[in-house]
């Protein structure tokens, strides 16, 4: 019989969907918190922005050169959207 992956392990245990562009485990700490809202409760807004700004960045331009391009873009996305998000509070 094969060994399990990863993600066979984690939906199995969790009952959810492996997702790693918008939930990835192992961006989750061991009470529950993601790293993303742990992030975004140290930074001000504006360095939030930033900070999702720089990972949009990062991911438009690695998407040509690692084994996953959509999933890459996808994250891109995620994080301009919450770039978005944080736009949207700031003009509040």
């Amino acid at each position: 019989m094969p060994r399990k992956t990863a993600k066979e392990i984690f939906e199995e245990k969790t009952n959810k969907k492996f997702d790693t562009v918008n939930s990835p485990p192992h961006y989750t700490l061991r009470d529950g918190v993601e790293c993303i809202d742990y992030i975004k409760q140290v930074l001000t807004k504006e360095e939030f922005k930033g900070y999702c700004h720089g990972n949009v960045i990062k991911y438009q331009h690695r998407h040509q050169y690692k084994g996953n391009p959509v999933e890459d873009m996808e994250k891109a996305k995620w994080y301009l959207e919450k770039m978005i998000e944080t736009m949207k509070e700031i003009r509040k």
